[in-house]
């Protein structure tokens, strides 16, 4: 009797090491990736005059990836861009973007994206919703994802993800209103602004070389 009561606590002792090491891995939990700033990048166009396409970037991004390796639609992103880092190639024109009439950066020095759902179109798309808030407004955007969930290895040997999300916004829905009437009809600025965000994706403290 005693000899089996040893040999079922070792069954069990045994079976509760292997369901911690299941627990601990990779694939049950995700792997947690942070968004490479020096190789990451948001970008935004809106048309001008009617007649034109306006470009700019935002120089600082920060953010992290819980990657589900087995189900990639558990994944989830959490993301931030100080608006302060706007930078359209023209600094009165980037002035004005920082001031009231549009972000009003020293009131709202921050627009932030996180994740609610991930859906699989296919091996390498996803559509990712989330909730992206800017000037204290949240809405719901869903951005097209496109980038492989298998990463590579850098020359230093380094882990590395990365791909491109892109989605339409408008802006009066984040309170960016400003705007002008033409003579001709229409208006100076856009409502549609195209957003897209190229990223590259580090595990998570580990140290990578540029």
């Amino acid at each position: 009797m005693i000899k089996r009561k040893k040999m079922y606590m070792r069954r069990m002792l045994l079976f509760v090491a292997a369901l911690a090491v299941v627990l601990s891995s990779p694939l049950a939990h995700g792997s947690d990736w942070t968004i490479d700033s020096s190789h990451s990048n948001a970008q935004f166009a809106v048309r001008h005059f009617m007649v034109s396409t306006v470009r700019g970037t935002f120089g600082t991004m920060r953010g992290s990836v819980t990657l589900n390796e087995e189900d990639v639609t558990k994944s989830s992103v959490t993301a931030e861009i100080d608006v302060a880092s706007v930078d359209t190639r023209e600094a009165k024109r980037d002035e004005h973007l920082k001031g009231a009439d549009f972000f009003d950066v020293e009131q709202h020095p921050k627009m932030s994206f996180v994740s609610k759902m991930v859906e699989k179109v296919d091996d390498t798309h996803y559509k990712m919703t989330g909730d992206m808030t800017l000037k204290e407004t949240t809405k719901e955007v869903i951005f097209d994802v496109e980038g492989s969930t298998t990463p590579i290895k850098d020359p230093w040997g380094n882990n590395r993800l990365g791909g491109v999300a892109t989605t339409k916004i408008n802006r009066t829905d984040f309170g960016l209103t400003y705007n002008s009437m033409l003579d001709t009809g229409g208006v100076t600025i856009g409502e549609e602004v195209t957003i897209t965000i190229d990223f590259e994706l580090t595990p998570k403290k580990e140290e990578a070389k540029s």
